[in-house]
């Protein structure tokens, strides 16, 4: 029998007569169910969340005290660490490797550092002192917002939830989380760790459902002050028109065509396998992935070379076998979509060296598998090099001149995350400056930082997640006036108001 999954409002399990199914990428069976919340339910979350701020036990507690619970939820999830990733695992392929040292793997670190961060981050702090017109001192303060809706994607669902979870709670707000239908089991569970952990019920509110509904109505409430969204970066123009008749505060990491700029002056060796990682790693079901690989004509050849006989050793299969390196992508949709890019890169005149299409095999006649594949002789202007794929897709990219790379890794309209690859970090860096992208990684790939702010230029989003960034994008910002003159001769009322012995006088 299959485990049910029910909303979690006010602190309370909510069934609402509708189920949405899961069902595990690999193998396509129906391995667990969740509640399936409407506009009622998100409604529901709202008040609950509204009620929990008003009472001010959370919004109104010390930065220490959140730090707290914050800190014991990092550890308890770390304790359940092998849990989380089963229902990770089950509900969007990822293999056990990939969910244990990133999706999950990541989220109690994270959830620690916004713990950390929240006891050092300056909520409040004195301005210079004023002189003109008046003698006076300003305090600027960062207050919660109030309720936050939290949209997180089905591809890493509660690392990415967490990104806009950690500094909500660390700030302050009460949040309400609508995860992606396909993979809400993770989040769920989390948040029950959370109030086990000693967070108020209403605080944090997780409410699964289908984005044309729970989404939409999350996005456009009346009471909900911020949106935090991770998706595509057609779901997040819709998410800002929403938002916009209420002037919402939105913080969107959108979709991403990213570069590989391989100069010629790299160690192939560690240029091949990084590429591999950027582009394959899940599916190429990640934002950031550098999906488009630059390189220079003289090394072109050999390049290929090598990067086709080395992506010949990934292994495809049981995603909870940890010699396994790719799953399956998230769906049936998906992979349809993915053949459909297959296809036309075929008829733009790219040529394809590996891959492009099914493995074959007994364990892969069930669930939604694609080859890694690579095509080179491809053109920038080609929608496989255009377009967001979210596939296990590599377009190798010709270029001549270093000012050439440049134009090419910039001529998308997606900026959000881009890797170069050389011997000469002068170099690499020099290059960097001339990326238009939120990250540059040097001789690296996927490198997030909890650390640091992440996010994307163009297309690829507003706003930043992580980093002291993620606190600013939580808080509104207070300015409090005190005037010190003590004098009503020394304030500049007289620009509106004449003195009353003035006016006698006239």
């Amino acid at each position: 029998m299959t485990r049910n999954f029910p909303m979690l409002i006010d602190g309370k399990p909510v069934e609402s007569g509708q189920v949405l199914e899961i069902f595990d990428p690999q193998n396509e069976e129906l391995v667990a169910t969740a509640s399936r919340g409407g506009e009622e339910h998100i409604d529901a979350a709202v008040d609950a969340a509204k009620r929990s701020f008003a009472s001010g036990e959370w919004s109104r507690a010390t930065p220490a005290e959140r730090a707290a619970v914050l800190r014991k939820t990092a550890e308890k999830v770390g304790e359940q660490l092998d849990e989380l990733v089963e229902l990770e695992i089950m509900a969007n392929g990822a293999t056990i490797r990939q969910a244990t040292g990133f999706h999950i793997g990541y989220v109690a670190p994270h959830l620690e550092y916004f713990a950390d961060l929240a006891e050092r981050y300056e909520f409040e702090k004195a301005a210079p002192r004023a002189t003109f017109p008046t003698l006076g001192q300003s305090t600027v303060r960062r207050e919660p917002i109030g309720v936050v809706g939290a949209i997180a994607p089905w591809n890493f669902p509660l690392l990415l939830g967490m990104w806009k979870i950690g500094p909500a709670l660390a700030a302050g707000n009460s949040v309400v989380v609508k995860p992606d239908e396909k993979t809400p089991l993770s989040t769920l569970e989390f948040a029950r760790i959370a109030e086990e952990c000693g967070l108020p019920p209403g605080v944090l509110n997780v409410v699964p459902g289908v984005g044309v509904e729970a989404g939409a109505r999350l996005a456009a409430h009346p009471d909900v002050g911020k949106i935090g969204f991770t998706g595509s970066t057609g779901v997040g123009r819709e998410i800002m028109r929403l938002a916009a008749d209420t002037v919402k505060k939105v913080t969107l990491e959108l979709g991403g065509k990213s570069p590989s700029i391989v100069l010629d002056d790299a160690d192939l060796d560690v240029a091949v396998d990084g590429v591999l990682y950027g582009c394959f790693l899940y599916s190429g079901q990640i934002c950031e992935s550098g999906t488009r690989l630059l390189v220079p004509e003289s090394l072109h050849d050999e390049f290929v070379e090598r990067l086709v006989e080395r992506a010949r050793t990934i292994k495809l299969g049981d995603t909870r076998d940890w010699e396994t390196d790719l799953g399956p992508v998230i769906s049936a949709r998906q992979k349809e979509r993915i053949l459909g890019y297959l296809a036309s890169g075929a008829e733009e005149g790219a040529r394809l060296v590996l891959g492009g299409g099914t493995p074959r095999g007994e364990e892969f006649e069930r669930g939604h598998w694609i080859e890694p594949t690579i095509f080179t002789d491809v053109s920038n202007d080609m929608r496989i090099a255009r377009e967001e794929i979210f596939g296990p897709v590599l377009s190798v990219i010709k270029y001549r001149t270093e000012s050439e790379a440049i134009e090419i890794a910039n001529d998308t309209t997606y900026g959000l995350a881009s890797s170069i690859w050389s011997g000469d970090n002068d170099r690499a860096l020099s290059l960097a400056n001339s990326i238009e992208a939120g990250s540059v990684w040097i001789n690296d790939a996927h490198q997030i930082n909890c650390q640091v702010p992440f996010g994307g230029y163009k297309q690829s989003g507003l706003g930043r997640e992580l980093g002291p960034d993620a606190l600013d994008e939580y808080t509104e910002t207070k300015n409090v006036h005190l005037d010190l003159s003590g004098r009503r001769d020394r304030r500049p009322y007289d620009v509106l108001l004449s003195h009353a012995d003035d006016a006698e006088e006239r």
